[in-house]
């Protein structure tokens, strides 16, 4: 396991140090501080932290909500207020996958308007992060 400085956290997930201040700050981080010289170090699992609340940022969630998810992924069993978080959490990742059904509802018509090129682009783009999100999804629907 690898332990990070803030400085070198914030130039591996690129990201401002001023951001894992705040990040720590209110929570969404955990650190640990050396006995000897104060620092405050960060671990492998801080990176997966930060690029899963950057995931949940673009996603347009709010702090909170991002708070709230982490929290879900700390425990592995579920007290009966963390199951009514988790069920939250499903109501509120429905309702992002309504809007993305709507999303692509929209752009099917521009889509279809784009040369084969551009299309090709537009899928490889989306490609990647379906296979993912396929992939999420069917850990969670078995």
């Amino acid at each position: 396991m690898s332990l990070y400085k803030i400085g070198e956290l914030a130039e591996k997930v690129n990201v401002s140090k001023r951001t894992i201040d705040y990040y720590t700050q209110i929570g969404l981080l955990q650190v640990e501080k050396t006995s000897t010289s104060n620092y405050r170090l960060y671990s492998d699992k801080t990176v997966q932290d930060i690029r899963f609340i950057e995931l949940c940022k673009e996603l347009n969630m709010s702090l909170q909500e991002i708070k709230e998810r982490m929290e879900i992924r700390r425990y592995k069993s579920l007290s009966e207020d963390e199951q009514d978080k988790c069920i939250k959490f499903a109501k509120l990742l429905a309702a992002h996958m309504k809007n993305l059904e709507v999303e692509i509802q929209e752009l099917k018509p521009l889509f279809e308007q784009l040369n084969k090129d551009s299309q090709a682009k537009v899928t490889q783009q989306i490609s990647s992060q379906s296979k993912s999100l396929i992939e999420s999804l069917s850990l969670i629907m078995k």
